[in-house]
């Protein structure tokens, strides 16, 4: 079977090889089934896993993907043979860069909203992100400005559907003016910005959606009004920013952290209830697949991400 295998860690991604004798998955025991991928999702957790960035890290070697699509080619003990054949979104915490996974019936879900595959393989881990962030922590209500740092990748690009998608005024921030002119046909405000130096001219920001981190944080969070919510989603920027608390105290500001996996493993019902809610605004909310490349060139989409090369998703096609 094809897969690409972690074999050791390194900021390079260089212990990342495809190969083609990687071990069938076991047979789906009770309560499991057997997913044969169609396509798997690319997302900054499995960049920082390959350097062992992240807070999980599974043993050596592993093969990373956090999601995919694909359809059920086996079913096991008290799961119905009717799923054979179904088409099915795959959520775990690796595994998707392999022709064939076996895993829980609870880790697949019926494909949401009638997206194709490769835009399905890309939609859970950013909508939800997106979702819990701006619906749960950040309590976003209608008619309220949000500036999303990194519109143009996948994470911010789900957060600018959704926040328009719930009426609110989506400010989108990139540093390139040809994601900028995407995102101005999707409905937002977009300013562009030197990723070096980077720097706002805006004003009462009710919301910060920031995946960024590095230099763009604190620029970003003196837009806030008072009261603000600052969103810390991650760092893709490669730096964790230092924060002055004085600017907290100043200005009333929330700092927020985000994590829509983890907050769904501590409680599985909200969970539950927070893929349904993103599962209804799947048509509003498509992800923009800026590139998809064969599993063979999986590094080269990796390298493109850490880049910022790529406009909304980069995809896997097996």
């Amino acid at each position: 079977m094809r897969a690409a295998i972690c074999h050791f860690l390194a900021e390079d991604r260089s212990g990342l090889r495809v190969e083609t004798g990687w071990a069938e998955p076991p047979a789906p025991g009770a309560g499991e089934v057997t997913v044969a991928m169609t396509h798997a999702g690319l997302n900054f957790p499995d960049l920082l896993m390959l350097s062992g960035g992240y807070q999980f890290r599974p043993d050596l070697p592993f093969v990373p993907g956090v999601e995919g699509a694909g359809h059920i080619v086996a079913v096991g003990e008290d799961v119905s043979g009717e799923l054979i054949g179904e088409r099915v979104v795959v959520g775990t915490r690796s595994g998707c860069l392999a022709e064939r996974l076996t895993l829980p019936l609870g880790a697949v879900r019926s494909v949401p909203g009638g997206l194709h595959d490769a835009a399905a393989a890309g939609f859970t881990v950013a909508a939800l992100t997106a979702w819990v962030g701006l619906v749960e922590r950040g309590r976003l209500v209608a008619g309220e400005r949000v500036l999303v740092c990194g519109a143009g990748g996948g994470m911010g690009w789900a957060a600018v559907q959704l926040v328009l998608a719930r009426e609110g005024h989506a400010v989108a921030a990139t540093s390139d003016p040809a994601k900028g002119d995407l995102l101005c046909a999707l409905g937002a405000e977009v300013v562009i910005v030197d990723r070096a130096a980077p720097a706002f001219e805006l004003r009462n920001i009710d919301i910060v959606f920031d995946p960024v981190g590095g230099a763009l944080t604190l620029p970003a969070m003196r837009m806030l009004r008072w009261g603000g919510r600052h969103l810390m989603i991650g760092f893709a920027g490669g730096d964790i920013p230092r924060l002055p608390l004085n600017r907290l105290l100043l200005k009333g500001i929330e700092v927020v952290g985000v994590r829509a996996g983890e907050a769904g493993r501590q409680d599985a019902g909200a969970g539950a209830a927070h893929i349904r809610a993103i599962d209804a605004l799947a048509d509003r909310m498509t992800p923009h697949v800026g590139l998809t490349v064969a599993l063979e060139d999986v590094g080269e989409a990796f390298a493109a991400m850490a880049a910022g090369r790529v406009t909304g998703k980069a995809v896997v096609a097996f």
